[in-house]
């Protein structure tokens, strides 16, 4: 049998998924988080401003499923959750954070753009 090859630009793509993930509205911002340092739910929802409680354990779940993240829950109470980067985390965080970076260093420019294509509309 031959190895499927990832494309993608194919329907079936298999790394659709783990870029919707990767680069999902909330996913970008927990990536970027964790690559500073470790958090605590409650943490990172305050630390991502306006992300819901229900997206961000959603957002989280994902990206735990796919390798992204570590969860390591603590036997205390009240209970303590940590979420960090695995390996492969920071990897993509790393070239999600320089997309970031990037687009903070370009918001004039698009801006800029936006009001010269308004002007023609």
């Amino acid at each position: 049998m031959t190895a499927l090859m990832p494309d993608v630009n194919r329907v079936g793509c298999p790394s659709r998924v783990i870029l919707e993930h990767v680069t999902s509205r909330w996913g970008v911002l927990v990536l970027a988080a964790l690559l500073d340092r470790s958090y605590r739910f409650s943490e990172l929802r305050r630390h991502i401003e306006g992300v819901s409680e229900k997206m961000l354990a959603q957002t989280l779940q994902a990206l735990e499923r796919d390798g992204f993240v570590h969860r390591v829950a603590q036997p205390v109470i009240p209970p303590r959750v940590d979420y960090s980067l695995t390996p492969l985390g920071t990897e993509a965080a790393t070239h999600v954070q320089a997309l970031t970076h990037w687009v903070e260093s370009k918001v004039p420019e698009v801006f800029q753009a936006r009001e010269e294509y308004d002007a023609r509309v």
